[in-house]
């Protein structure tokens, strides 16, 4: 009888996705990462199948309110959010609140597509049409298919990652659509492109030169506008 009751609560550990493994030994909850995987991406692609016309910001959670990319980062939500773009960010703070801000601020559409950590939610109060997951790979998967553009603003790690699997989804035709990338902020980017082209283009030879036209490097929100409606008009 206890043999029953244990593979009882066994398989709705399993199959109940909400419920995080109490020990992460592969061999018992990997059945339970499988469930919760399947409910993320089915949820997070019906969630995405309804935008219409949609620009992704992404960029660092430390910026706060007196630095100048968060600021640039309001004036590019409201003026994506103004030419009917539906604003999608990570939901949490620094950049992506700015975001978010700026394109509720402009009564846009505000999403935040958020991860779960240890220490909470983050979500920041501007987005008004929110979802959240558990997996770092199911979100970025919702962030890569989910607009027409990628805005990126200087941040760190994730920022990086997030910057490098745009470029190279691109690249390589991963996308339904080609899409724009767009990183804002010469003084930061800059460096990063010409060791780009001068290391890994004309030295080593591992990438091609209509590769570097991939990323197009801005100062401003206008500047980033700019390209995305020009993007959307040649795609069409």
């Amino acid at each position: 009888m206890k043999k029953i009751t244990k593979k009882i609560k066994a398989a709705r550990l399993y199959s109940d996705p909400k419920l995080p493994p109490a020990k992460e030994d592969l061999k018992r909850t990997y059945r339970w990462h499988i469930s919760k995987i399947m409910t993320e991406l089915v949820s997070g692609f019906r969630f995405i199948s309804g935008f219409k016309k949609s620009v992704t910001i992404l960029g660092s959670t430390c910026f706060s309110q007196n630095n100048p990319y968060y600021k640039e980062a309001i004036k590019t939500g409201a003026l994506l959010a103004k030419n009917g773009y539906t604003v999608v960010t990570g939901g949490g703070p620094g950049i992506m609140e700015a975001a978010n801000r700026g394109a509720f601020e402009a009564g846009g559409e505000s999403v935040g597509m958020n991860i779960q950590l240890p220490e909470g939610q983050r979500i920041n109060k501007y987005v008004t049409k929110p979802i959240g997951f558990y997996h770092f790979f199911t979100r970025k998967a919702m962030l890569s298919f989910s607009s027409d553009g990628y805005i990126f603003f200087p941040g760190g790690f994730g920022t990086l990652d997030e910057f490098f699997e745009m470029t190279m989804l691109v690249q390589t035709k991963k996308l339904a659509r080609p899409v724009p990338v767009v990183a804002v902020g010469k003084e930061y980017w800059g460096p990063l492109f010409k060791w780009l082209e001068s290391e890994v283009y004309l030295k080593r030879k591992a990438v091609k030169k209509k590769d570097l036209k991939i990323i197009q490097i801005v100062d401003s929100a206008e500047e980033a506008l700019e390209i995305i409606k020009k993007f959307k008009r040649l795609s069409r």
